[in-house]
């Protein structure tokens, strides 16, 4: 494959990732430690990341370095187009939460679903 190709193959499954977790360019790129800049001309295909770029791409995305580097942005994993866009937004956000931001956001999830619901 030459480089050309690699390049948009790696911009359509970043788009692809991105688009299913509801995020904007800007914010994957602040989460890959990238200009929003750098990161459209990647997305388009204009610009090939380097290796330690791919790896926090592909973290920001939620996905495998191997999922952007093959071939068919099909196999990129859904985010589950059931979910309302604003929980693909939160599930997005959790995915480049480190452990420990996790599991404090597990114990405030849990008291908030132990509250009384309010009809309003």
């Amino acid at each position: 494959m030459d480089d050309d190709l690699l390049q948009k193959t790696i911009g359509e499954a970043a788009r692809t990732a991105r688009e299913g977790l509801g995020l904007t360019q800007a914010q994957v790129a602040q989460k890959a430690g990238m200009s929003a800049q750098v990161y459209g001309r990647i997305e388009r295909g204009g610009m090939m990341p380097s290796v330690p770029a791919l790896r926090r791409l592909a973290a920001a995305l939620g996905v495998s370095p191997a999922v952007l580097l093959d071939m068919s942005p099909r196999e990129v994993p859904s985010s589950g187009n059931d979910l309302s866009p604003e929980t693909r937004r939160v599930v997005g956000l959790l995915r480049t939460w480190p452990e420990y931001k996790v599991a404090i956001g597990r114990e405030l999830l849990l008291v908030l679903d132990a509250a009384p619901m309010r009809e309003e």
